[in-house]
């Protein structure tokens, strides 16, 4: 029996019971991601916008890649790029929960610097895409091939931007800096914990494949807007790790972890494009959805820019005790929402 036969009731309480796993799920990988962090040296900013962002971008993945499989350009497609407005916006959650000094100043790091950077990049490569014709390479446009080397490239590149910077923070003294607090040698200890972290992942993944499921079901029985859903629905719900996370790394002082997994999923989330691309059989994903997708895509992007710029300028204290970032992104997300339901 399919989703699309399911009582409407049993189709919400999947998609909130899913909602609640993954959210527990965020709570325990935050944890085990600061220890990896200290144990293998990598630093906070590095497993934050690498592993932890990976990990938590997991459902969301699945998410649009199966609404890619259905047919379901629009879905797919807003949920990768609504996910990284939602999240983006989080971040200035986080800073209104940190009261002693503004987030992006005391979490400095040029780690963060460099994601932000590549995150723009990435965003920008679906609009290259969208403005070109539509032609395919093995079934897949060539964007899709761009953002994996692109984000392959970016990687390698912030391991040299963390092991030799050319450019150093200015410490003053709020500035958190990012210290290990375990032992890096205890191979047996690391291995298990690395087990953890990746069953739990594993939970992520299923997860998101019912809130795909779900999520086509409801937008043909009350013929919603895919955009919506996907953009305000689904990309909040499988973004729910991401807020826990940021929330508890900072509540564990681990900073550069909050931003680090912010930026970095928003990172990996891009590649969502990617493999929904490739799932996606009836042409380019790129050219199949419509402008109100691609303003999620602006928005991700324009929130990106904000919250950069207030990486570099570091404000010790804005309005409400936060930075000017953190009012601008939950001012450009909330008007984000208002734009598209009176559209």
């Amino acid at each position: 029996m399919g989703f699309d036969s399911l009582p409407l009731w049993v189709l919400l309480a999947l998609f909130a019971g899913a909602g609640g796993v993954i959210l527990v799920c965020g709570v325990h990988l935050t944890g085990q991601a600061d220890r990896i962090a200290d144990r293998t040296g990598l630093g906070e900013a590095l497993v934050g916008g690498v592993l932890l962002g990976a990990a938590t971008s997991l459902s969301g993945t699945v998410v649009s890649v199966t609404a890619a499989l259905d047919g379901r350009a629009s879905l797919a497609f807003s949920n990768a790029v609504g996910g990284i407005a939602a999240q983006t916006a989080f971040l200035a959650i986080a800073d209104i929960v940190y009261r002693r000094g503004n987030l992006e100043h005391v979490a400095a790091d040029v780690s963060s610097l460099f994601q932000c950077a590549l995150l723009m990049l990435l965003l920008a490569i679906p609009l290259v895409a969208y403005t070109t014709p539509e032609i395919t390479l093995l079934g897949v446009h060539p964007a899709s091939y761009a953002l994996v080397i692109v984000y392959g490239s970016g990687l390698l590149a912030q391991r040299h931007v963390r092991e030799q910077p050319m450019w150093r923070v200015v410490n003053t003294s709020e500035t958190h800096e990012d210290s290990p607090d375990e032992e890096q040698h205890d191979l047996r200890g690391n291995l298990r914990l690395i087990a953890g972290f990746s069953a739990l992942m594993l939970v992520l993944a299923s997860m998101g494949w019912v809130l795909a499921e779900v999520a086509g079901a409801l937008t043909d029985r009350f013929n919603l807007n895919a955009s919506l859903v996907g953009a305000l629905m689904t990309a909040v719900v499988t973004s729910l790790p991401e807020l826990v996370t940021t929330l508890a790394a900072v509540h564990r002082g681990a900073l550069q972890l909050a931003i680090g997994g912010i930026v970095g999923g928003n990172t990996f989330d891009t590649l969502f494009l990617m493999l929904s691309d490739v799932a996606y059989r009836d042409g380019s994903l790129y050219q199949a959805v419509s402008p109100q997708d691609y303003f999620w895509l602006a928005i991700g992007l324009v929130m990106t820019a904000v919250l950069l710029l207030g990486l570099l300028v570091r404000q010790k204290s804005g309005p409400g005790g936060i930075g000017f970032e953190s009012v601008s992104l939950l001012g450009i997300y909330g008007g984000a929402i208002a734009l598209q339901a009176l559209g």
